[in-house]
């Protein structure tokens, strides 16, 4: 009489193994929707790549109000900078960026920056971030990125980081804050460790931006020198455009970094 019990015990583990491989399935399929959601093409990868190796110079805007960031950086892309980077400390980054990705698709290329985490990555992608930065090294941000083929550049204070950040994968590592040394650490360290891309963006300012570009740094970002906090709250939106106007004069003096 054990007999029918075996079988319903065996069909009831076969059902069960059936349901687990099924919903292991599910999670499979649904992580995948989520990364092709995100997926960008090598072809779009190496072209935001070219476009840093190319222009060398990033406006990276934080202000402290919603209204002042799209005339601030509308002022520094007539001073002539073609990567603009909104940082999520601004009030409604995300919606200044996706106008600003809408207005300027294909001359200027536009990136997410204070990103602390992939939901953060997800948002900024949403809203047509073509680049991802984070203020610090965040290992979880960096594989999310890898992964799909956006470009990331974390935030590195040493040496160790920005080699760690590569060996996951990022193919540009920030350098923030400002060190020691300025042009002449990245000198060293990029002499030291040829095989990374360095991209300072603090210390640098409206004259010694060809000193990094020509000390190893692969590009730059310029914060406060650029949007001088004093001219943001003034509205002084042709000092700003003045300042842009010097800073990219002086780095093209160091012309475009090859690949």
């Amino acid at each position: 009489g054990d007999q029918p019990t075996s079988c319903t015990t065996e069909t009831q583990h076969n059902m069960a193994a059936i349901a687990t491989t099924a919903r292991a399935l599910r999670v499979v399929a649904q992580r995948a929707t989520a990364r092709s959601l995100y997926q960008k093409s090598e072809a779009n990868y190496e072209s935001v790549l070219d476009r840093f190796a190319r222009d060398r110079v990033c406006a990276v805007l934080r202000t402290a109000t919603a209204e002042a960031a799209p005339k601030a950086m509308t002022a520094a892309i007539e001073g002539g900078f073609k990567i603009a980077e909104f940082t999520l400390t601004t009030p409604k980054a995300l919606d200044s960026l996706a106008d600003f990705r809408q207005k300027y698709d294909g001359d200027v290329m536009v990136g997410c920056g204070t990103i602390l985490s992939t939901a953060d990555a997800e948002a900024a992608c949403d809203a047509g971030a073509e680049f991802i930065i984070t203020p610090v090294l965040i290992p979880e941000v960096v594989e999310w990125c890898v992964q799909r083929q956006i470009v990331v550049v974390p935030g590195c204070q040493t040496p160790t980081e920005a080699f760690n950040a590569y060996k996951l994968g990022a193919p540009l590592q920030k350098i923030f804050p400002g060190v020691a040394g300025a042009s002449n650490w990245v000198k060293a360290v990029s002499n030291a460790l040829p095989m990374l891309k360095l991209n300072p963006t603090s210390g640098v300012d409206l004259d010694n931006a060809a000193d990094f570009l020509m000390n190893g740094a692969a590009s730059i970002g310029l914060v406060a020198p650029l949007f001088d906090p004093v001219a943001v709250q003034a509205e002084d939106w042709d000092q700003i455009r003045a300042n842009a106007v010097k800073v990219i004069t002086n780095a093209a003096k160091a012309g475009p970094l090859k690949r």
